[in-house]
């Protein structure tokens, strides 16, 4: 069995679906309104990205992502939008129960680019809302996976700087100037949700030797 689709992965991924879904019964209308940390979406046209796989084909996307240009980015914004705007929150939540046990994997990704996914996605949900972050290991986990093409893709400049998590044995980047924070504001800053030099916690340790990333 390769690594990418261990239980271990499996398992941490259903348990972070199965977290958000209890988090997410008990909000309030005007959370499931209140802005993510995805600019322009709300609570609730994330959960509707989230739960995309639930109601849309391979075929479906492939076509979608045709009329916009092949642009999967632009058909994904707005199958979310459409998504969240048609359904209801039982409905959405209902999605979002039954995503716990899918078997999806984005492209490419793997069982860890899925756990990434909703880890991530969960975050965007979670933070602003001020709910508990995932359980550090975790989010160790996703972290190892992060490579510097994948921080690219995320529009993030690390500037030569290094991002060290404080309690997880996880360092992101290289240079002389490391940053030491919590393993889930690295992750924040890593994927473009929160700028660096305003992370709370953060501190300047460049005369520390650096780490060697991993």
């Amino acid at each position: 069995m390769s690594p990418e689709t261990t239980p271990d992965l499996v398992h941490e991924t259903r348990q972070e679906r199965q977290r958000l879904v209890r988090m997410l019964e008990d909000l309030s209308d005007e959370q499931w309104d209140a802005p993510s940390l995805c600019a322009g979406w709300r609570i609730r046209d994330v959960i509707a990205h989230m739960t995309m796989p639930a109601r849309t084909s391979p075929l479906s996307v492939l076509l979608g992502t045709a009329r916009n240009g092949f642009s999967f980015n632009r058909f994904a914004e707005g199958a979310a939008r459409d998504a969240a705007t048609r359904l209801d929150r039982p409905q959405l939540l209902a999605d979002l129960q039954a995503h716990v046990t899918s078997t999806w994997t984005p492209p490419g990704g793997g069982q860890l680019g899925a756990l990434s996914h909703d880890l991530i996605h969960g975050l965007d949900v979670t933070e602003p809302l001020g709910l508990p972050q995932p359980p550090v290991d975790r989010v160790a986990l996703v972290l190892g996976g992060v490579k510097p093409r994948l921080v690219r893709y995320f529009g993030v400049d690390l500037g030569g700087a290094a991002l060290e998590a404080t309690d997880a044995p996880v360092t992101i980047g290289s240079g002389a100037t490391v940053y030491s924070m919590s393993a889930c504001d690295v992750l924040l800053v890593v994927t473009g949700r929160r700028p660096l030099h305003t992370t709370p916690g953060h501190r300047d340790v460049s005369d520390r030797p650096s780490r060697k990333p991993r």
